[in-house]
């Protein structure tokens, strides 16, 4: 009972199971693919900023001056890496991404190790989007924050 009731949640939650001969055929829709390829770059956007401030602000009121430096040079690596992927996916048009580059270009065991990369970037990267989600959370409601710190100092 217990199976089937799992069964049926997965296939509302995932969908059905492709069979395996089919799935070198199969490309992901754009309204999948993008959320969850994605999630790298946005969460980088999401907390990178508040982080670089942070350091800034631990330096030094006047280390915070330097913060248009700092977000004009932010700028400019997120304009190369822009450029970077519009290169790639002109050179590649097939997809594969970092892996078939580096496969391809620099043999099996460089695109064995960027294929590696990827994958604990991607652990990481919910890891660290959760950990953000949960700092922003406390800060958006800090009421919660400030009951749960009264009622564990008059319990101690």
């Amino acid at each position: 009972m217990v199976p089937t009731i799992f069964n049926a949640v997965k296939r509302v939650l995932v969908g059905r199971p492709f069979r395996n001969d089919n799935l070198a055929h199969t490309l992901l829709p754009k309204r999948i693919a993008l959320p969850v390829f994605a999630s790298d770059a946005l969460s980088s956007v999401a907390y990178a900023p508040d982080e670089i401030l942070l350091t800034l602000a631990l330096a030094g009121v006047s280390a915070v001056a330097f913060s248009p430096w700092v977000g004009l040079a932010v700028m400019v690596v997120l304009l190369t890496v822009v450029a970077s992927y519009r290169q790639n996916v002109h050179a590649y048009p097939s997809g594969g991404g970092d892996y078939e580059i580096a496969n391809e270009n620099l043999g099996k065991y460089a695109g064995l190790t960027v294929a590696s990369a990827l994958l604990v970037d991607y652990v990481l990267t919910v890891a660290v989007s959760m950990s953000s989600a949960a700092t922003y959370l406390t800060t958006a409601v800090p009421s919660c924050t400030a009951s749960r710190r009264a009622s564990r100092r008059s319990a101690s």
